[in-house]
């Protein structure tokens, strides 16, 4: 099992995970983090960290979101290693609970 970061992510993007994160198997794109699957090691530690509940079990991702599980491995092959916090985009708590974001997703 691995854990999957979820679309409440996409334009929100908080760090508070990446602080927490014992192997730095997050990765950073453009709109949002995601976690390598290779990497993760399942400690849970970062799904209490996250302000955007966006983080989930493999086997608990809502039906809604199944699809981020593959997204989250192909990006994570792409995207480089976050090991530090950084500041969230000044816009974040204006997107954060939004539904729809995926149209907003920028996978380069």
């Amino acid at each position: 099992m691995t854990y999957v970061v979820t679309e409440n992510c996409i334009k929100c993007k908080y760090t508070d995970c990446v602080d927490v994160c014992p192997v730095d198997c997050f990765r950073e794109g453009p709109e949002f983090l995601v976690i390598d699957p290779d990497e993760c090691i399942d400690c849970t530690l970062c799904i209490p960290e996250c302000p955007a509940e966006a983080i989930f079990a493999e086997e608990d991702v809502p039906e809604d979101q199944q699809d981020m599980i593959a997204l989250n491995a192909e990006l994570a092959k792409q995207w480089p290693a976050i090991i530090e916090r950084k500041d969230p985009p000044a816009d974040a708590d204006e997107w954060l609970g939004r539904p729809d974001k995926r149209k907003f997703l920028k996978c380069g």
